[in-house]
Parts: structure tokens; sequence; C-alpha cells
């Protein structure tokens, strides 16, 4: 029998069996660690219940890996969805940018979405989407509120194991509770103190949507590290740059204070959101700042 291991805990896997729609509480058999094999969410697997208590059985072989995440530890993804709320708590776009570069090194695919659309004006939806399409990542702009924008995040899952990301109190457990209302997520609540949502998902969990299609929540995240990143390497992450880089007078530009650099050139003209290109900077400094200590 054949399954996807949703959830790891205590030395015990959980493996859905997509034909059956069913879950069995799985131990792994001894030769994995022999073989130094960690289990992870997301391994399909090959699992023996006969002899076994009902519910239960033994994972007797992991099937090959399509990929290998380290943050979060996951395996055979086939892209991530970040979720942010448009407002209330406001976007914090430099994190955004932090998940980007950190899918980007393991080279995931990344959808951006956000959330709460129906309590923002249209320009400033407008503008999250316009600076983030410029990145070259697909934005959706949604309500789940509402149900508005619900049915294409769920055609963009189809068929796919999905990362689901972002920081608490952006709607990330009403989503998917809407995608899957069996899945009973505790919905977290925003203080209307300090609008900023309560941590409600304590670890990583595959749920199945439908049709070979899962999401995996993670953590509600405040912060991200990227500081093994090299300064100069941080301009491969984005990807609006490309199109002006060879333009640059100098190989091997920063696009900080070189004369003759096309990427400013393009931020001064508004080709370049002024967005990401203080994020950008103030990441360059920051990795700096890391190296010199």
């Amino acid at each position: 029998m054949k399954g996807k291991i949703i959830k790891g805990i205590a030395g015990f896997y959980y493996v859905h069996v997509p034909e059956i729609n069913e879950v069995f509480e799985c131990k792994a058999k001894g030769i994995f660690r022999l073989q130094n094999v960690k289990p992870l969410v997301g391994d399909d697997t090959e699992l023996d219940i006969s002899g076994q208590p009902k519910g239960k059985g033994v994972i007797t072989r992991i099937l090959p890996r399509k990929n290998e995440l380290i943050r979060p530890a996951v395996a055979n993804v086939d892209q991530a969805m970040v979720i942010f709320a448009a407002a209330e708590p406001a976007p914090n776009l430099n994190l955004l940018d932090r998940f980007l570069i950190t899918m980007g090194r393991q080279n995931i695919h990344t959808i951006i979405c956000f959330n709460k659309k129906d309590i923002v004006d249209r320009k400033d939806m407008e503008m999250l989407t316009e600076t983030y399409i410029r990145s070259g990542h697909k934005v959706l702009g949604i309500s789940v509120l509402k149900q508005d924008g619900t049915a294409a995040v769920k055609e963009l899952l189809k068929g796919r194991t999905t990362v689901l990301a972002g920081p608490s109190g952006v709607g990330k457990s009403s989503l998917i509770n809407t995608l899957n209302p069996d899945a009973r997520m505790e919905v977290g609540t925003v203080s209307e103190k300090i609008k900023r949502g309560r941590h409600t998902t304590r670890h990583s969990e595959l749920i199945y949507v439908d049709d070979n299609s899962y999401v995996m929540d993670t953590p509600g995240f405040s912060s991200l590290y990227i500081d093994d990143i090299e300064e100069e390497g941080l301009k491969n992450y984005y990807n609006e740059f490309n199109e002006f880089k060879d333009k640059c007078r100098f190989i091997g530009c920063m696009h900080l204070n070189e004369p003759g650099c096309a990427v400013k050139e393009a931020l001064s003209e508004g080709k370049i959101s002024s967005i990401r290109y203080d994020n950008y900077r103030a990441l360059y400094e920051e990795l700096k700042d890391i190296k010199k200590y």
C-alpha cells in the first residue's frame, strides 16, 4: 500500500492513503535509522498494515524524493504559496522578500497571495500586485471572508504539494478551512490591541485538499534569517534587476552607489519598484554587517 506522510510527531508518522482517503499511524522500520534516513513530511512511502491493529501500520520503504527542503523540513514540494494580509496586520514586505529569497534558494516557485483585499483601497491593492508581478511571481488578491478569489487559489493547488506559509493573523488557517472544511483548523484571532495574530500552527503538517492535492501548513513566522547568504549574491534573488544588470557600466555591479548603474537608472524611471529596491538595500547592509562580526 502506498501513501504520503502528512505529519510526524515523536517518532510516529501519519500516512495518508489517497486511494481510500484514510490516515494510518505508523512507525518506521529500524533499517531507516541504520541508514541514517529520517522520514519527512511529504515523503511518498510504502506501508504494511497486515497484522497491525486497525488504523496502524509500518513504513517499509521511502520512495525516491523529488526534492527536500531544509526550512521547512519537507520532501516532494512542487511550489510554495506565501500569504500576507493586505491590511490588519499591515504587510511586512521586507519579511515577504526574505521568504521569497528563502524559497528561491531552494529552487521552489512561489505564488504570493494577499488576503483581506476587501478592507483596502483598490490603489493599495494594485500597488502590492504590481510590485510583486514585476518580481516574476504570480500574485493573487483574495478575501477569504467574502469567498472572493478562493476558487482561483484552489485551482493553483490542484495536483500539487504546496508549502503554505505566512505570518500569524493573515487568514492562512481560514483559507485552509475553506479549501477543505474537514481540516477543522484552529483559526487564530487577531488581537484588536496590537493587530497581530496568535500562533495557531505548532508543527508542519500536510493537509489533503483533493485529487492528489496537498497543502503543507507551517507555523506562522515573524522573522526569517537569511544570514548564510553572501551579500554579493543577494542581487540574484531580485528578478526584476535581470532585465537591466547587463547594461551596468561595471561587471559585478552591486546596484548601490556605482556610477553608470542601469538598475539605479531603471529605478529612477519607475521601471523597478522602490519598495523592492529599498528592501534589497536594507538586506544587503544587514548581510554586510553580519560579515563584519
